[in-house]
């Protein structure tokens, strides 16, 4: 691949997650989000994966609980052989008979997607979690929580420590990258990512800089010794903004779908034309190289080393919300080669590229990394998607939880701090906030409380068995108080 260190790095971080959904529920609401993530974003993204492409894979723990529960490969096998081969035909005789050919032929076309996801994964032996373990690079914490919202310290080493245990347990190496669950950070976290061997994290300062501003391109050295690297939120707004890619009209329609939930028509209300999406994610794609490199160009110059864009996107965007998504990103790759941008993985763009300590003050930094406020990729770049006023309650109700296990001390017990660790996902209160999947939303965090308030009360001997794998790699020693 041809590279320019002079001209800056581009480095794409995916972070992949999934809310704990296996055994909770299935249609509408429950693991059959799992299955279509599988089918349509992790199984494709492997086969570029497996061709060498320098990507940053971070996976979470939560995650990598459900790819490996007992019987999800059956399961995943069952929901394509069957469920989608009987909805895709039911759609198709239905489009037909009322007249839709050109519909009911593209309902057709996509049923070869979950063939070949099916293909692919008996190929793999239905290991999913095995063949993703060599490209799994970066870790988060135990059950993806907003860790600057967590009520006490010894609440945000078990989460982190847990984290990076299940990590190392399942894929051996580790190089210290550690993944802020909806890159949410606050300064007093620092201090506990060190103490648990973080290297480096990612982090979104757009409010404080202002979008498209050249500190996004260079990483920073905290006091603690943690490397803080900003995302580039004016590369990533090229794909995930309500103006990105996207929504151009010719590319598959996510949100308008047949009775069985099938999407044969394109943004722009036509009937879907897969050829024609093909070619302009590959338009899309060269687009985006050349504006990162012209970013890079102008921007980077004189940064040490030319500048580092970081282009951080939920792994799940791409083939399951934007059907075109893994196409784009393989045509990203090959765009890099062909126009002369470094693509590299962010673990070895660290290893180079010097880092600027904040206390060294640039323009619009204070003098210290404490005065900083707390910051997101969520809603206004606070934490206000997880803690404002449609959620308060529930992040309440999580810190008084979380203060109840701790003043438990030993008489809590693994099962209770498992619920906890499930109440602490900030899954449900972004589905809250977003207004999706509300009514499961609040079944699930009601849920995890009251088996936490039962699991207090039966003390240690609780029983953990309606947890199935979420959290199980949860150390009661970490949080419990002695």
């Amino acid at each position: 691949m041809s590279s320019s260190r002079e001209g800056g790095a581009l480095a794409i971080v995916l972070h992949t997650h999934m809310p704990y959904v296996e055994g909770f529920g299935t249609w509408p609401f429950g693991e059959e989000w799992l299955w279509e993530a599988m089918a349509g974003c992790y199984l494709p993204l492997l086969d570029l994966l497996d061709s060498g492409a320098p990507l940053t894979l971070s996976l979470t723990p939560v995650l990598c609980d459900q790819l490996e529960a007992p019987g999800v490969a059956e399961r995943f096998a069952t929901f394509v052989g069957d469920v989608r081969r009987y909805t895709h035909d039911e759609d198709t005789k239905g489009l037909r008979a009322s007249g839709y050919e050109t519909l009911a032929r593209e309902v057709e076309r996509s049923w070869g997607d979950y063939e070949r996801a099916l293909a692919r994964f008996a190929e793999r032996g239905g290991d999913l979690l095995g063949s993703l373990a060599r490209h799994a690079q970066w870790t988060s914490s135990a059950t993806h929580t907003v860790l600057p919202l967590l009520a006490t310290d010894v609440g945000v080493r078990a989460q982190v420590q847990t984290g990076i245990a299940s990590h190392i347990a399942r894929f051996g190496g580790w190089r210290g990258g550690f993944w802020l669950p909806e890159c949410a950070h606050a300064p007093w976290l620092t201090p506990a990512l060190a103490d648990a061997g973080v290297r480096a994290t990612c982090v979104e300062l757009t409010g404080r800089f202002g979008l498209g501003a050249r500190e996004h391109l260079r990483p920073l050295q905290s006091e603690s010794g943690v490397t803080l690297v900003p995302v580039d939120r004016a590369s990533m707004d090229l794909v995930w903004s309500d103006r990105g890619y996207p929504a151009a009209g010719s590319y598959r329609d996510y949100h308008h779908h047949t009775i069985h939930h099938h999407t044969p028509w394109g943004n722009d209300g036509e009937v879907y034309d897969h050829e024609r999406a093909d070619a302009l994610a590959r338009e899309h794609a060269a687009d985006f190289v050349a504006r990162t490199r012209e970013r890079l160009r102008r921007d980077g110059d004189g940064l040490p080393g030319g500048g580092l864009a970081v282009c951080a996107l939920d792994t799940e965007l791409l083939g399951h919300w934007w059907y075109e998504g893994i196409s784009w990103l393989e045509a990203v790759v090959e765009e890099c080669s062909r126009q002369g941008l470094e693509l590299v993985r962010l673990d070895d763009a660290l290893d180079r590229l010097e880092t600027i300590p904040l206390t060294d003050r640039p323009p619009g930094m204070p003098a210290s990394g404490g005065e900083w406020q707390a910051s997101s990729w969520g809603r206004d770049g606070d934490l206000s998607t997880w803690s404002g006023p449609a959620v308060a309650g529930l992040a309440f109700a999580t810190r008084a939880a979380e203060l109840q296990v701790v003043a438990a001390g030993a008489q809590a017990g693994a099962a209770a701090v498992r619920e906890l660790m499930a109440l602490q996902a900030s899954d449900w209160t972004f589905m809250i906030s977003r207004g999706l999947a509300v009514p499961y939303a609040h079944e699930r965090f009601e849920g995890h409380r009251g088996a936490l308030e039962r699991a207090l009360a039966e003390g240690p001997q609780a029983s953990e068995e309606g947890l199935r794998k979420l959290a199980a790699f949860a150390d009661p020693a970490a949080l419990l108080a002695p």
